[in-house]
């Protein structure tokens, strides 16, 4: 779990790493309260202004920040169990493992008071690549918060925060991208926003492509004004543009349907959404892209401009396919890896390149084919379906050895329609 504290301080352990202690000092710790490591804290308490500290946020780089009273989250924690009962989870863990102390911000910080939650952009565009005068081989889509580390941006930003609180002399903890807490109802009870029909919190004038993270602290903060009010109206546009009808009632998503969680859950990919998936790798935009005030910010040149280098928006299937496991972590690492094997990141891009690859690349040809010859039988039953769905046959019918494995068998089974004609 990550925590934000800095390597060396007489207000905090100095056996940490920058994203907290993991030799038994988790968090920030109260005045004359000495670490595991020794460590002795005497700053004195001292009164912060809200206003003060979300001044502080912003000049750290915090685009929107707020302060929400650190109570339990009991409707959310409904939600949650109730959701979760009717399988609308999919399997995800995340917040779903134990909705008792996702939603409960005393879990964190034992005495904590006060909430301050942080949002940063991540809209961002890619500069123009060169035209390399060659074919390009074909390139599947990241989601825009995959693009580059912008956690730990909003991280730094957030510790700036904590320190604060700390230096005042109360006790802080910084919580992000974290099954602890649930951000984005911290983040509406602070103010910062409203719930979307995508189930994303939307800033008022500004849209939903923010990531989001808080501070929970003892110190006793004077809450944000309250929850902005719905702003999405009558529109749908989300519920319409959602490939895969995922999004089932305004506010709720089945994750058994989201390519977003789908690309992240291990095992087999569900045949029923393959095609739906089309071009990506990693996550779905769809239902932010389609959003007016999304479309707004972006027609507005809201989006900072990032070099290609500096970010991974697209991602070669070719050179996925043929990267070793240490390889594929060191580039992909920051991504949720079912497992953190990634045999699933093989099977994205199988299912990547079934849908957009070109059946006479001799590249995508022999990527295919050794795709079936590979050890895991997650990766083999992948390429069947994407060597079906490129009319493929004759490659298929090389391989040898495919049904001797259940999985590879049951793809075998299936009726796959190429994109040339019934397979």
């Amino acid at each position: 779990m990550r925590s934000w504290s800095m390597p060396t301080s007489t207000a905090r352990c100095g056996a940490s790493t920058p994203w907290g202690c993991y030799q038994g000092c988790a968090t920030f710790l109260a005045p004359d309260d000495p670490c595991d490591h020794g460590a002795v804290h005497p700053a004195p308490h001292t009164e912060l202004a809200t206003e003060d500290l979300l001044a502080i946020g912003r000049a750290a780089g915090l685009d929107a920040v707020g302060v929400a009273a650190a109570v339990t989250f009991d409707s959310t924690r409904r939600d949650l169990e109730e959701r979760r009962a009717a399988g609308l989870h999919g399997g995800m863990a995340f917040t779903y493992r134990n909705p008792a102390r996702s939603t409960d911000p005393g879990r964190i910080l034992d005495g904590a008071q006060s909430i301050v939650v942080g949002a940063r952009a991540y809209l961002i565009e890619r500069a123009d690549e060169p035209d390399r005068g060659e074919p390009s081989p074909p390139q599947a889509r990241v989601a825009r918060y995959a693009w580059t580390d912008h956690y730990g941006a909003l991280g730094a930003s957030l510790g700036v925060v904590a320190d604060t609180l700390i230096d005042a002399g109360w006790r802080a903890r910084v919580v992000l991208d974290d099954n602890a807490l649930v951000d984005r109802e911290a983040a509406y009870r602070a103010g910062l926003g409203w719930y979307g029909k995508n189930a994303n919190l939307l800033l008022p004038g500004r849209g939903s492509w923010f990531v989001l993270g808080s501070v929970v602290t003892d110190a006793p903060l004077e809450p944000s004004a309250g929850p902005e009010p719905d702003g999405c109206g009558t529109c749908t546009r989300c519920l319409d543009g959602c490939p895969t009808g995922a999004i089932v009632a305004p506010g709720v998503v089945d994750a058994r349907r989201c390519l977003a969680w789908l690309v992240q859950a291990p095992g087999s990919f569900p045949p029923e959404h393959r095609v739906a998936l089309g071009d990506r790798i990693y996550g779905c935009d769809d239902c932010q892209e389609v959003c007016p005030p999304n479309r707004l910010s972006s027609r507005r040149g809201d989006a900072a401009r990032a070099e290609s280098e500096d970010v991974d928006a697209l991602v070669d299937l070719l050179q996925l396919l043929g990267s070793d496991d240490e390889a594929l972590l060191a580039r992909h690492g920051r991504w949720y890896i079912a497992r953190r094997d990634p045999v699933h990141l093989r099977r994205n891009a199988l299912v990547a390149l079934g849908n957009i690859g070109d059946p006479s690349d001799p590249r995508v040809v022999d990527a295919i084919a050794e795709a079936l010859r590979h050890e895991e039988p997650l990766v083999r039953a992948h390429a069947v379906w994407a060597a079906r769905r490129l009319g493929l046959d004759d490659v298929l019918a090389a391989a040898t050895g495919l049904s001797d494995d259940l999985m590879v068998a049951g793809e075998l089974a299936l009726n796959v329609e190429s994109r040339f004609g019934t397979a």
